[in-house]
């Protein structure tokens, strides 16, 4: 987006107005849109301000709760962002997943690919797991997929 005008810019258009000039006549004098001497002419009349209004600056709901999601990615690290959706609407807290990404992304928060975690050799889970009830996930890869960019070696006939 273009930059705001000059505030000497505006003061000039406003004075020239103000000692009896047209809007439409300033805006030919300074060689901007008609609109935009009226706009601020109106503005000046109604406020007695002539700066610019600030652009930007809005907020997300989601950092009215922002304790509760930093807790709960703290609490349970493994969820996915819609698995976090579901919880947090659970717990009465409405929002989407693309909401949740560019929350987490403002904190600096990033979501890594992690490999699946398999029983151990005697068929066991991590405690750390079992203790959150998180149980085997699917894996994203298969398992004779490798998570390097090597690929497997091709198998040659040997008839």
């Amino acid at each position: 987006m273009p930059y705001a005008y000059s505030t000497d810019l505006r003061q000039r258009v406003i004075g020239w107005v103000d000692n009896g000039e047209s809007r439409r006549g300033a805006a030919e004098q300074f060689e901007i849109s008609p609109s935009a001497a009226i706009k601020w002419f109106q503005r000046w009349c109604t406020t007695g301000s002539i700066l610019a209004k600030p652009r930007g600056g809005s907020v997300s709901p989601l950092e009215e709760h922002s304790a509760v999601l930093l807790a709960l990615n703290v609490e349970q690290p493994d969820l996915t962002l819609d698995e976090m959706v579901v919880v947090l609407f659970k717990r009465g807290i409405k929002t989407s997943r693309s909401a949740l990404s560019r929350f987490f992304n403002r904190h600096g928060i990033t979501f890594k690919k992690k490999h699946c975690t398999q029983p151990n050799k005697n068929g066991l889970m991590s405690l750390w797991r079992v203790a959150y009830g998180l149980g085997i996930r699917a894996c994203l890869t298969r398992p004779i997929w490798s998570s390097s960019t090597r690929r497997l070696p091709i198998r040659r006939w040997q008839g």
